[in-house]
């Protein structure tokens, strides 16, 4: 598995159609992570500011119908990540039956992330 990192209301939005974050337009490719604790720093990083409910994607790459690429973070990984980590980035768009559940990210008063829960 890997995981997205996604505000619940963007995942929500289009439901009939394969997901195609800004960032597949902006970069070429969708970021995910490796794992969880990334995935906690990722979340922290970058997405300390959104409002809502914020969810992880467990996506299994097997099911992508595009190319998963493990690539270093450019420049660097979040703080948090482990130093060279290599990040699958997906060169498309995410096709709904590839995403085996989602994980809602649980954070602290200052957005931090602390944890991921099961959504059901």
């Amino acid at each position: 598995m890997i995981f997205h990192v996604v505000p619940l209301d963007d995942w929500l939005a289009v439901p009939d159609r394969p997901y195609s974050p800004a960032s597949l337009a902006d970069d070429g490719f969708v970021h995910c992570s490796p794992d969880e604790a990334t995935t906690l720093a990722v979340a922290t990083a970058y997405y300390r500011e959104v409002p809502g409910p914020l969810m992880a994607l467990l996506i299994d790459e097997h099911k992508l119908d595009v190319m998963v690429r493990w690539e270093a973070a450019d420049p660097a990984p979040p703080p948090g990540a482990a130093p060279g980590a290599l990040f699958p980035h997906v060169y498309g768009r995410i096709t709904r039956d590839a995403v085996e559940g989602m994980m809602e990210i649980q954070r602290d008063e200052d957005g931090r992330a602390t944890g991921m829960t099961v959504w059901s």
